[in-house]
């Protein structure tokens, strides 16, 4: 990820990433979400199916039925051989009888233009009550993002919370030498390809405003730092300084990237204007300062050194210096990602030679390992705080995973082969 010489290079899974033409690439993107596991407190809803849905390119109940499960708040009830639109009143009894607390109808129709009408509605089976619906217009391509829409619409319903279906991945795959980033839904499908190249790819970080991707590109033959718009596929380089540049990570209100230069000697941390310019040293010591994190206010940064003689993450000012360490339990912890509300830290740790995601109180100081897996990594929170997504080996595969803070839930998001690491979770768009 950084040099052959850092504390990182013994993990196989993070090493180097490289890229190709598109042309021959199989059919990444094409992902089966499996849920497992039961969370303490989950709500039963129902999604019928919707009036229509069997002419439709997508099936819009089923892709928000399996988001809400995803999120581990919710526990699907069984609507098999129901199918109801927005205007039917349902048989409230029917649905008390299956210990149903809310359901939801919709259809899906075709417009004169070629577009789809979606719509939908939320119902309270315990009160009998019409909680409201909407309608979306949308093309063919975009029938997933209205029924991840819905999904959010029902989550922040019935939570109370923002919902995140409608937000995006970065990842990067590895198969028979051949390597890619992808942009893709929350969900892992829908995948598009935002880099191919011959050379590796690693550490892609996605801009506080969901418009650019931060990563690093071997493509000189050495680590250079690159900035992807996504909108329009241009990019531009960002460090290119002598020795090696790796490991971006945005402030959050998106004016500076702090990266690990070696430029000086040794791997540090820097803080760069996005726009480019001189870097600025944050870090100054005979150690191996890497994956930087900004806390959510920007105040300070949490990052991982061997300072101590073993890998450890610790957290400065934002500016640098008052250095301090945060991890104390294990002798091996890295990639540190922080929750939207500043209170979790999340990070993978050695336990007997296997890497297992851990999360951290930083209130109270308890860590808790949440997986089962030996081969954890690069966590990244969802927008809302309430989901983790992380590479790991499963089955003997490679594979992207999700999990709830707690562990109790998670989802895997199985690929069709080869490697997939390195998940970024995209903000959610205003």
């Amino acid at each position: 990820m950084h040099s052959p010489t850092t504390f990182l290079s013994s993990l196989s899974r993070r090493s180097l990433l490289g890229a190709v033409s598109l042309i021959g690439l199989p059919a990444w993107a094409q992902f089966r979400v499996e849920v497992s596991g039961v969370g303490q407190v989950q709500l039963p809803v129902a999604l019928a199916a919707f009036r229509g849905e069997d002419q439709s390119p997508q099936k819009i109940a089923s892709i928000a039925q399996a988001d809400l499960e995803r999120s581990g708040q919710f526990r699907a009830a069984d609507a098999a051989g129901v199918t109801l639109d927005e205007t039917s009143r349902p048989d409230f009894s029917m649905w008390r009888q299956k210990a149903v607390d809310s359901l939801v109808t919709g259809s899906v129709s075709r417009l004169a233009d070629g577009r789809f009408d979606v719509r939908y509605r939320l119902w309270d089976v315990v009160r009998g009550q019409d909680l409201g619906g909407q309608s979306y217009a949308v093309n063919a391509s975009e029938l997933r993002l209205a029924a991840h829409r819905i999904a959010d619409a029902l989550y922040e319903k019935l939570t109370g919370e923002k919902g995140v279906f409608s937000t995006r991945l970065a990842y990067v795959t590895k198969a028979n030498l051949r390597y890619n980033l992808w942009v893709s839904d929350a969900d892992g499908e829908g995948a598009q390809s935002a880099l191919a190249s011959s050379e590796p790819i690693i550490s892609p970080a996605w801009s506080p405003n969901g418009t650019q991707l931060a990563y690093v590109s071997f493509e000189s033959r050495k680590p250079v730092i690159y900035v992807h718009d996504v909108v329009n596929g241009r990019r531009r380089l960002l460090a290119n300084f002598r020795g090696s540049n790796s490991a971006p990570c945005w402030s959050p209100d998106g004016s500076t990237v702090v990266a690990t230069l070696s430029r000086d000697g040794g791997s540090q941390l820097y803080a760069i204007d996005a726009r480019g310019g001189e870097p600025k040293r944050l870090t100054q010591s005979n150690s191996i300062d890497t994956e930087p994190v900004y806390a959510p206010d920007g105040k300070n940064i949490y990052f991982v050194s061997d300072r101590g003689g073993s890998p450890q993450i610790y957290r400065m000012p934002a500016s640098g210096g008052g250095i301090e360490r945060v991890s104390f339990v294990g002798s091996y912890n890295i990639s540190p990602a922080i929750s939207p509300d500043g209170r979790t830290l999340a990070y993978v740790s050695r336990i007997n030679g296997a890497f297992r995601l851990h999360v951290l109180d930083l209130t109270t100081g308890a860590a808790n390992v949440i997986t089962d897996t030996s081969a954890d990594e690069s966590p990244s929170f969802a927008p809302n705080g309430r989901l983790i997504v992380y590479a790991t080996q499963s089955q003997g595969r490679d594979t992207l995973m999700t999990t709830t803070l707690d562990g109790k839930i998670k989802a895997r998001l199985g690929s069709q082969g080869g490697d997939i690491r390195e998940p970024d979770w995209g903000p959610a768009l205003k």
